[in-house]
């Protein structure tokens, strides 16, 4: 029991030196070598409504509305503001003791939310393979490839969402194993699942939500065959885990459900849902980051090739993680694949989401549970006993190194002729070769005495070195500037003239330059626009039907508008000069802005969107003298 427990100890030990040495640049106190989270949705998103969310909370609030961006919107209703979510709560907490809000702190918050995954993956895996003596190294590697595999270290950290929501596929599914390993079921056990999986519904990205909701169903059923525990407690037990799921979310959920149906993502068809993968984007398995920016299929050459020895060997539960990934991938290719087609009017909720290629999510924690399989079942392989696999293995080993190779030359060809060309190309081909080759020798070589620690050790430090090599501090994710240089918590000079040329008087800016992004909300500054993916279908159609939109600006109380013309279609006077990203722009001051309240004496009845634009078009109508309604009031 001591060895087991000073295992554990080095296990989780070795999980937060690794965590530590992965996210290094975003905590170093050494200015020149900080780095930051990339802008993009991190900044211009999560951030700019976690601040928001922070100053609303401080202020003993509950942020229900947020008027500062989409001309106004129901932010409780928002998934992705994730309101309510316990480990957002937990952070605003320790930043209104230590200081206050920053970019940093958010980007702890991922920072743990990674840290935490492995560690929760550890300790999955390690009691699917209690009794086996290579537990400890198995829940190691599954904790290692899944946390900094290319799916979490990817577009997730970004879009963080994806990463809060994703987190808790280990407790969950731990708790449908504890629940069902015994005779009797046992049901404190599936309480945790549904309260897991209520933490996943609550952290703002339905969309893996929903793949680990149908994961823990078909795990459940699984579980539930296999132990022979018959329907009807399978029908009970997954209401109780839905049923607190939904208890603990629905104060989210249910003003989610119904804003949804209300934005401009009720009425997507099929061609609009389907995009995922092009089939070509498998090749991300073995040579990641050369068709795509990011490969959130790759788990590295070491770990694809323990995960395949874990379906090989035939190993418990291996088949249903198998099916799981191979389903998950063909639910990634979107459209390019029957499996989405057929999936897509059967499964309830599909319909309601884009972006196929999220389902990579199942397919990289299916990989790293098996290749956590893969590796503990290595222990105990018999090298005399197991001797022709083992040929076979080393053969399979050499096949890919041999096709790794042969890439390798012909890019290497192509790069002689166009070295510009193929640059990048050729370096991550010759690490795929070089990793294929050092698991050529290093996988034999465990097999050789598979329980010496050292040998081991050095399966781990080869994973690590692969999913480090091309994972760590990329360009894609990082910037090579303090957190305090993406985004300023005061506005910029620029943005900063609205407030003092207003003082108290309630306006709406035009912010689709200049202020850009979700920064309304960052510094209180009412924005008509906004790049939340939850736009209201109505305010969206107004907004965007032309651009610029002087109807939009008068419909919407627009005071000051930021753009790169030199003169507007409407009066106005041009009060700053500055410049965002995108380039220089002015600071347009109308002249006669609509007040931001009216009293309305007349009231035009209509029945139809359409006929209101028109209306809204017709120059004998004037918005400030009527008010359009679809009916009586």
């Amino acid at each position: 029991m001591r060895s087991f427990i000073a295992s554990d100890r080095n296990a989780i030990i070795s999980l937060v030196i690794l965590w530590l040495v992965f996210f290094w640049r975003l905590y170093t106190p050494v200015a020149a070598d900080r780095a930051s989270l990339e802008r993009g949705d991190f900044s211009g998103q999560f951030f700019a409504f976690s601040a928001y969310q922070y100053d609303r909370l401080t202020d003993s609030e509950i942020p229900l509305w947020n008027p500062y961006n989409n001309g106004g919107l129901p932010f409780i209703a928002d998934t992705q503001a994730a309101v309510f979510y316990p480990p957002r709560l937990i952070s605003i907490g320790l930043a209104s003791a230590v200081g206050g809000w920053s970019y940093f702190a958010l980007e702890f918050e991922m920072m743990a939310h990674v840290l935490l995954f492995t560690l929760l993956m550890y300790m999955l895996v390690r009691r699917m393979t209690l009794k086996h003596p290579g537990s400890v190294f198995g829940s190691l590697v599954a904790a290692i490839i899944a946390g900094y595999g290319g799916f979490l270290t990817s577009y997730p950290p970004l879009q963080l969402a994806i990463l809060e929501a994703g987190i808790w596929l280990p407790l969950a599914i731990l708790g449908i194993t504890e629940a069902t390993r015994h005779e009797n079921l046992r049901w404190h056990w599936i309480t945790l699942t549904g309260f897991t999986l209520g933490l996943s519904w609550m952290a703002g990205h339905p969309q893996t939500s929903w793949f680990l909701t149908y994961l823990l169903l078909a795990y459940f059923a699984y579980r539930m065959y296999r132990k022979d525990y018959g329907w009807r407690q399978f029908v009970i037990g997954a209401a109780l885990f839905g049923g607190i799921a939904f208890g603990i979310a629905a104060v989210q959920l249910l003003p989610g459900i119904e804003y949804l149906q209300l934005t401009t993502r009720a009425n997507l068809g099929f061609d609009a849902k389907g995009n995922g993968f092009p089939i070509h984007d498998i090749v991300q398995f073995i040579f990641p980051g050369i068709v795509s920016l990011w490969s959130p299929l790759n788990i590295g050459i070491v770990g694809l090739a323990l995960a395949i020895i874990a379906v090989w060997r035939k190993l418990p539960e291996s088949l249903f993680w198998g099916i799981v990934a191979l389903i998950a991938l063909g639910m990634s290719f979107g459209d390019n694949s029957a499996i989405f087609r057929t999936a897509y009017n059967i499964l309830p909720g599909l319909r309601f989401f884009r972006g196929q290629e999220r389902a990579a999510y199942l397919v990289a924690m299916s990989l790293a549970i098996l290749a956590g399989m893969g590796a503990a079942h290595l222990v105990t392989w018999d090298i005399l006993q197991d001797f022709k696999d083992a040929r076979r293995l080393q053969r399979a080993l050499l096949a890919l190194l041999i096709v790794t190779t042969i890439v390798f030359g012909a890019v290497l060809i192509a790069w002689l002729g166009n070295s510009d060309a193929y640059g990048e190309v050729i370096s991550k081909v010759a690490f795929s070769a070089l990793i294929a080759g050092l698991a050529y020798f290093a996988l034999p070589y465990l097999l050789a005495n598979p329980q010496q620690a050292s040998r081991q050790w050095l399966i781990i430090g080869l994973i690590v070195f692969e999913l480090f090599t091309l994972n760590m501090d990329t360009d894609s994710n990082y910037d090579s500037v303090p957190p305090q240089q993406q985004v300023a918590l005061s506005p910029p000079p620029f943005v900063q003239t609205v407030i003092e040329d207003n003082a108290d008087a309630l306006f709406r800016v035009d912010g689709r330059r200049g202020l850009t992004d979700n920064f309304g909300s960052l510094y209180r500054i009412a924005d008509m626009d906004g790049i939340s993916p939850l736009f209201l279908k109505g305010p969206y159609e107004l907004i965007n039907r032309e651009t610029p939109s002087p109807l939009a600006w008068e419909l919407f109380a627009v005071k000051y508008v930021f753009l790169d013309w030199e003169e507007l279609p409407v009066p106005s006077t041009i009060i700053a000069r500055g410049e965002d990203r995108y380039g220089p722009v002015n600071l347009h001051r109308l002249e006669n802005p609509r007040p931001f309240a009216l009293l309305m004496y007349d009231a035009t009845i209509l029945d139809s969107d359409e006929f209101a634009y028109a209306l809204l078009h017709d120059v004998n109508f004037n918005p400030r003298q009527s008010v359009i309604l679809n009916r009586e009031p």
